[in-house]
C-alpha cells in the first residue's frame, strides 16, 4: 500500500469507523461508483486498488470526464467501501483537481511551440502524487525536488558571490543547471558564463519576448512569476521554451465527484 495513503486512512480511521461499525452489519455487501458530478480531468485512479479489492476502473489517468460519468467501481463489504469512502474521494478530488488545471494550461499553449512546467510548489507529502497527475493533465514535470537538478536562484547566486561564481562552483555536481536571473547584467553574464538554462522570473510579456530576441536562442529560456491561466499563452507566445507555474498544483480546485453505494 501506498504508505500515504496508509497515513490517511489511520489519519481518519483512528480507532475505528464508530458510525459504520453501529449501523451496518459486518455481513453487508454492497457495490459502489465514483461519478464526476462536473466536467474534468481524472486522475489518482490508481490509489484504488490500496483502497478497494480489485477495483473495476473504467477511465484512465488524463482522461476527460463528463459529469455523471462513472469512472471507477468497486464490490465487497458494506462496512470497507464506506469506511474508504472519503479518503478515496479525497485523493480522487484533489488529483483530478491538479490534472484538470494542468490539461487547461497544456490547451492554452497549445501550437505555440512553449511546453508547460510544473513546480515544486506542492502540498507536503503529496509531491509524487501531484506531480504524475500534472503529468497526466499534459504538462512538463520540473525537477521533482532538490536533488535531481540545479537550479541556481537570487540567494544562491548571493550566498555564492556572482552568477559566474555560481556556474562555475556547480558544473562539478554533474547535474543539469538551470539559473534565475533578474537584470540584463545577471542575464549577458549568465549566457557568458554557458548558462544552458536560464530562468527569468517576473517579467510582463513584452518585457519577456525582448529578452528572449536577445537571447537568440542560444540557451533555453523558461518563464515564470504571475503566470496564471489568463495570461499564459501571451507568454508562451513570446518565444520561451518553457513557462511554469504553481497555480498547477498550490491553487488547483477541488473536483466535484461521489460515491453512490447500493447493496447486493
Amino acid at each position: 500500500m501506498n504508505p500515504v495513503v496508509r497515513l490517511a486512512l489511520e489519519e481518519d480511521i483512528g480507532s475505528g469507523d464508530v458510525t459504520t461499525l453501529a449501523c451496518v452489519p459486518a455481513d453487508r455487501m454492497a457495490r459502489g461508483r465514483f461519478l464526476a458530478r462536473e466536467p474534468l480531468v481524472i486522475a489518482g485512479l490508481d490509489l484504488l486498488r490500496d483502497l478497494y479489492h480489485a477495483p473495476t476502473l473504467l477511465k484512465r489517468d488524463g482522461d476527460r470526464c463528463a459529469a455523471g460519468e462513472t469512472v471507477a467501481e468497486v464490490a465487497g463489504p458494506a462496512r470497507l467501501l464506506l469506511t474508504h469512502e472519503r479518503v478515496a474521494l479525497n485523493f480522487l478530488q484533489r488529483l483530478s483537481g491538479v490534472a484538470t488545471a494542468a490539461r487547461q494550461f497544456a490547451d492554452a499553449v497549445a501550437g505555440t511551440g512553449c511546453r508547460v512546467l510544473d513546480t515544486r510548489k506542492t502540498t507536503p507529502g503529496l509531491r509524487a502524487l501531484e506531480k504524475a497527475a500534472a503529468a497526466a493533465g499534459g504538462v512538463t514535470n520540473h525537477r521533482i525536488g532538490l536533488f535531481d537538478a540545479i537550479l541556481i536562484k537570487n540567494n544562491h547566486i548571493a550566498a555564492a558571490g556572482g552568477v559566474r561564481q555560481a556556474i562555475g562552483n556547480a558544473r562539478s555536481s554533474g547535474l543539469p543547471i538551470e539559473i534565475e536571473v533578474r537584470t540584463r547584467a545577471e542575464l549577458d553574464e549568465a549566457l557568458a558564463s554557458g548558462a544552458e538554462h536560464l530562468l527569468l522570473d517576473n517579467l510582463t510579456p513584452a518585457e519577456a519576448a525582448e529578452w528572449v530576441r536577445h537571447i537568440a536562442g542560444r540557451t533555453k529560456v523558461e518563464l515564470s512569476g504571475g503566470i496564471t491561466l489568463a495570461n499564459v499563452r501571451a507568454y508562451a507566445e513570446t518565444g520561451a521554451d518553457f513557462v511554469s507555474s504553481g497555480a498547477i498544483t498550490h491553487s488547483a480546485r477541488a473536483m466535484d465527484l461521489s460515491f453512490r453505494l447500493e447493496l447486493l
